[in-house]
This record gives C-alpha cells, structure tokens and sequence, in this order.
C-alpha cells in the first residue's frame, strides 16, 4: 500500500477512471458504510469506485454523538447480539484499527433510587463490561465502578447535591466522526479503490432488469459520464430511499429519518472530569467531554423535511437545556451555547411508531440484479454493515468473475495513521522539539493524523508561517488547513470549518471571523480566483446566518424553511 492524498488531481484521476473500464463494484455514499464498503471490496482484490455527491461524511456521519460504544440502552430492550457486536468492534477500532482516532471516555451515570436502582443499573454496566469481554478483542477500556454521592460529586462537582443519591461511572469510546470517515475514505484510495466526491448519480443504467452501472454528474465541472459496474451498492443513508427510485423498483424495506441535535458549550460550564448519561422520558441523554468543549445530546423525533440540512429549533435546544439542568448546580443557558448540530439516523421503518424503539440493526437486500442496497445500523458497527454488503455483492459476482473472491479482511486492516501510532505518541517529546511546537499542539496532531502527522509537520518545515494558529480557531493551525485541502479531499471552505476541523460548532462567532483566513489557505492550494474566494466566504456567511435564525424558530417547519434560506455552494442539480 501507498499512502494516497484526496488531492484535487487524485479525484480528477479517480473520475477518469471510473469513466473507463468497467468497476467491479460501484459504491454510492461516501459516509461511513460507503467508505467502509469501498475499503473491504478493494481490500478483496476487487476493482472498486465510490461517489460522494457532496462531501465525505457531510450527511449523517459527521453529526453523530461521536461515540464508539455498544449502546446500554438496547441492553434493557434484550438485544444482547448487537450490543456484544457492537462492542466487538469498539475494542477492534480503539486497539487495531483506529487508535489514534478513537478513545476511551468515561460516564458517571447518577442513581436517583436508592438500592434497587443500583441494583438494577449497576447489573447492566456489568453485563455491558462482561459482554465487551467476552468478545475475542477484549474491553479496551477501564471497568466500571460503582461510586458514592459523594465520590461522583469529588468527579463532577457541578451535579447538584440533590439530583443524585449514588452513581456508576463506565467507560466507552470517542471519535471525529467526520474525520474517520475520511480516513476510511483515504485508506481505501491507498488500496487502489477510485473515489470522489462532489459527484453524484443522477440515473441507474440499466440492460434488461440488471443494473450495469450509473450517470455522474461531476458537480465541479459539470461533466457527466457513465461509469460501468458489475455491481452497485447503494450506502447512502437517509437517501436510501432517493437512490432506490432511480431503479425504478420498489425497494424491499424502507428508511426513515429521525433527527438528533447536539450542543457544544466550553468545558468550563460544566466542572467535571467525566462526561455524563442522563435518563430522559424518551431515551438517554449524553453529556460528553470534547477538548475544550462539552458535546449535549441528543434528541430523537420524526424528521420528514430536507435531508441534507436537517435544523434544530429553539424548542430542540430548549429540550436539552432543560434536560441537563435537571442535574446541574449552575443551569447553561442559550448564551452557554458556542455550536448546535443536528443530523438525521437512518432507521428501518415498520417496527415502531417511536423513532427511539426503531432497531437499530441493518439490513441488506438485492432488490434487482446488480444492485445492493444496505440500509439502518449505527455508527459503531460500520464495518460490519459494509462486510455484509460487499459479501451480498460478492454472491452477484461469482457467475461473472473467473476466480474466488476472498472474504473480508478489514478486521486486520488499521486505517492510515494507526500503524505506528503508538511508537509516534511515545515520541511526542521528540516532535515537539523538532518541529519547535508546543507539546500540547504536537498531542492535537497525532490525535488528529497518527502517524501521518509528519505530513503535515513538512508543510511546516516548508512554510513556518504554517504553524501558527488560526486567529479566532487556536486550537488549529494553519497547517492544518492547507492539508485538508491538499490531502484530504476538502474541496470547499465549509468542507474544512465543518468536517475537517469542528471550528463552526466549536466557536461563538460558528467560525466568522477565521473564514477569510481559511478560505484563502484553501484558494492558494485549489487554485481559487478571486471571485471563487469571495463566493466561499459569502456562502459560509450565509450558512452560518441561516443557521442561527433557523434555531430561533419555533418548530421543525420554520426552521427547516429558514436554513433553506442559505443555498448549497455547489448545486445538486
């Protein structure tokens, strides 16, 4: 394997080729399952595409909670199979195949009952930590611990005296969504698989009853082309639905949407050490740590309006606040809140009226001959949503291919920047030194890129301008933003304030005040003119306008119709 960068000439590149011989397999989505897909099919030996028509992770998968766990909540509704799944590959991601991406965080739970809730409580933490044992890679994070209310308060001084009478505190994991998904997405381009974004399909092609591959509409150019392929799959999320209409068929299940909406307040609101799980009436609510910052969350309705930018409300956020005050000595307040994200879960329909009772297991089904589709799930198990995909795929392709197609191996595949992770994190001194950066920076870095972080620490030898901080964003370096831009596939200015960095959730002012910044450390790398520059700062202005008025809105319609006032930077159509 070669290390490839999602530079601007890799995905021209990858669109070329796409557009001449025909693929083995063609993924459309470029989230989690997509690029997961496209890593296990290349790392079968098969000739692999992906097409993202916007950027990757933008939808679902860059506005999860950003945890890798296994879920005790499905505990109480006895689904012990895709909980010990799940926790399966927690242990796998935080060991083998993504330790510089993902780590454990801890949770106190307060007990409010005294005896039997703890009784109750602390026989499913137990359970869960059984379960992650019992699965051949181990826990990788500490055992749980039961705690008096005193020794929670010593932890987290802000929960209020009277809101709890004991506690739990257990371990799970962590992740940049959005930046995890890259790095599948740039894994599986390394193996050789041909991937874009800002391309999207717009037709099936089809001979007979058998779909034989896709029209592309290059967004950036406005080309359009056929890429051949033996078979499609169909990872696109919330859009499963959209998608399977090309066919023209009627799809075998159906997906449905439900929104969650996340708030990011600064850590010193709330005094703690550990992140927090509350139980609401309808689900739990998370309180997590993230740098500098607290990520609240999440809701869980009915969402029938615009997929791509799903809005929170005023009544959303209210909810929140109001959920987590219950627990805290000094309530947040609106003017507490820095960021507010909301995304929507791609759920199957026709198990529940209550998205939160929806399972959260997948499915996958060959609706014609051809096509995949995979559909539901969580975050977590990805990999083995794409597996089950690319093995569904597999079963179409052996009439076809002259040779056996081998299983999946992605257990045994780590991610760019895992392998030698660990002696680079051992050497952070070392680096800090070298690079004449502040050790705390050089910590950010390797938990951002691994072992690629030389990558980034050479564009500063080249440029020492590079390792300064971004004004107004410090928890960022320039640097970071011309590779984005160079090598991991950033294509537009919110493509790095909302994805690469969390800048736009993770600043008062959403990012305004570094955007001109950014987006001419981007124009210098992609090649902007002026007019290009002026239109990227106007768009994300407008985004970030469109935003805030959208969460002063009432309800789920007057929201969605004021964030719909701010347009795409590239049109869809």
């Amino acid at each position: 394997m070669r290390y490839v960068a999602l530079s601007p000439e890799q995905r021209q590149h990858a669109l070329d080729e796409m557009a001449g011989d025909e693929l083995d397999v063609l993924v459309l989505g470029g989230g989690v399952v997509g690029a997961g897909a496209a890593l296990d099919a290349v790392t079968r030996g098969l000739r692999v595409g992906l097409v993202e028509a916007r950027d990757y992770a933008s939808g679902t998968s860059s506005r999860s909670s950003k945890l890798i766990h296994g879920g005790l909540r499905y505990l109480e509704m006895l689904d012990f199979g895709l909980v010990a799944e799940a926790l399966k590959e927690r242990g796998l991601l935080i060991q083998r195949l993504a330790p510089h991406l993902v780590r454990p965080v801890p949770f106190i739970y307060p007990l409010k009952g005294r005896g039997w809730e703890r009784v109750y409580a602390g026989s499913g933490v137990l359970l869960y930590d059984s379960l992650a044992m019992l699965s051949r890679r181990g826990r990788g994070v500490p055992h749980h611990r039961h705690l008096t209310r005193r020794g929670a308060r010593r932890i987290a001084p802000s929960l209020r005296k009277d809101a709890l009478v004991g506690a739990l505190q257990y371990y799970d994991a962590q992740v940049d969504d959005a930046r995890h998904t890259m790095f599948l997405s740039r894994t599986a381009a390394s193996y050789g698989a041909l991937v874009a974004s800002r391309a999207r399909v717009t037709s099936l092609l089809r001979e007979g009853e058998r779909v034989t591959g896709t029209v592309v509409h290059d967004l950036e150019s406005g080309r359009e082309f056929e890429v051949r392929a033996r078979q499609v799959v169909n990872a696109t999320g919330v859009w499963t639905d959209d998608t399977q209409g090309l066919a023209a068929e009627r799809g075998l299940f159906r997906v449905r949407a439900s929104k969650g909406i996340h708030l990011v307040v600064p850590r010193d609101r709330i005094r703690s050490e550990s992140g927090l799980i509350l139980r609401t009436e309808k689900s739990v609510l998370f309180v997590i740590p993230w740098g500098r910052h607290w990520i609240i969350g999440t809701t869980d309705t009915d969402w029938e309006l615009d997929k791509a930018h799903p809005a929170a409300s005023r009544s959303d956020i209210d909810y929140l606040l109001e959920h987590v005050n219950d627990v805290l000595e000094t309530p947040l307040t609106h003017a507490d809140v820095e960021g507010v994200y909301a995304g929507l879960r791609p759920l199957l329909s026709g198990e529940s009226e209550a998205t939160s009772k929806l399972s959260r297991e997948h499915a996958v089904a060959h609706p014609v001959p051809g096509l995949v589709v995979v559909a539901g799930g969580k975050y977590t198990t990805y990999r083995i949503m794409a597996k089950d995909a690319i093995d569904e795929a597999v079963h179409g392709l052996e009439s076809e291919l002259d040779r056996a197609v081998p299983e999946s191996c992605t257990e045994d595949v780590p991610l760019l920047g895992a392998d030698g992770w660990e002696a680079r994190w051992n050497q952070r001194h070392i680096l800090s030194r070298r690079a004449g950066l502040h050790l705390v920076r050089v910590e950010h870095l390797l938990r951002r890129y691994g072992s690629l972080v030389d990558e980034v620490l050479e564009l500063i030898d080249e440029d020492a301008s590079l390792g300064e901080p971004l004004p107004g964003a410090d928890d960022y370096l320039r640097a970071e933003i011309v590779y984005a831009a160079s090598h991991e596939g950033a294509r537009h200015l919110d493509d790095v304030l909302t994805r690469r960095t969390r800048i736009s959730i993770e600043t008062f002012d959403r990012g305004l005040r570094c955007c001109e910044e950014v987006a001419g450390l981007m124009g210098r790398v992609l090649g902007w003119s002026d007019g290009q520059l002026a239109l990227e700062i106007e768009h994300y202005q407008q985004r970030v306008a469109a935003e805030r008025e959208s969460q002063e809105m009432p309800d789920d319609e007057t929201a969605d119709a004021a964030r719909l006032g701010a347009a795409d930077v590239v049109p869809l159509s």
